[in-house]
């Protein structure tokens, strides 16, 4: 059996982003738990997808029940976590999609993996910054109030550390702007970034 090159064969993302009208980025939100990371991930997916823009958002709720499902909470299976959520970012990336990747990625060295493995030039920075006392407030899982009791050992914000993102593209304090006046901001910015003219 001959195996021939297929690589004249490959649609190249160019044509994709062209095709669904946009330029594909990975916008990438962290923050400590409760800061509002999710909320904010699919009120921007919302909205960018009523302005026609196609988004997949990935989060932990559809990675680690799918994906990333054989992956516990070790300091080697979340790094293992994110280095997943990265390639599959970049997969969608890609093929023209924009892709809000929300997830706490706690320390600087991890988030300069993700960046590395989806290309600084794809890989938009946001902060999702809120106080930690506000995000123990809004703790509806109660997984601070186990994580006080030494119920849950490494939890971020207690006794693992988050560095502070050292140059994100934008900070969302989500203790002091709502919802819609956030969405508001990351569309102001993203929109020069993925619109095409």
């Amino acid at each position: 059996m001959n195996i021939y090159p297929t690589d004249h064969l490959k649609l190249d993302r160019e044509s994709k982003e062209r095709q669904l009208n946009q330029h594909s980025k990975v916008i990438w939100m962290t923050g400590l738990s409760g800061a509002g990371k999710t909320t904010l991930s699919y009120s921007l997916e919302a909205t960018l997808h009523k302005m026609g823009y196609f988004v997949q958002t990935l989060d932990g709720d559809n990675v680690r029940t799918g994906i990333n499902k054989n992956l516990g909470f070790s300091e080697a299976d979340r790094y293992e976590n994110i280095r997943r959520i990265a390639e599959v970012s970049k997969l969608f990336v890609s093929c023209g999609v924009i892709t809000i990747a929300s997830f706490i990625s706690p320390t600087n060295e991890i988030r300069e993996m993700a960046k590395s493995i989806i290309g600084s030039e794809d890989f938009i920075e946001i902060f999702v910054n809120a106080p930690l006392e506000v995000c123990e407030s809004r703790d509806t899982k109660g997984l601070y109030r186990k994580a006080r009791k030494g119920e849950l050992k490494e939890f971020t914000g207690i006794d693992a550390p988050y560095d502070t993102p050292l140059h994100p593209a934008i900070v969302i304090r989500t203790d002091l702007l709502s919802i819609e006046a956030s969405t508001n901001k990351m569309i102001e910015f993203l929109l020069p970034l993925i619109r095409r003219d």
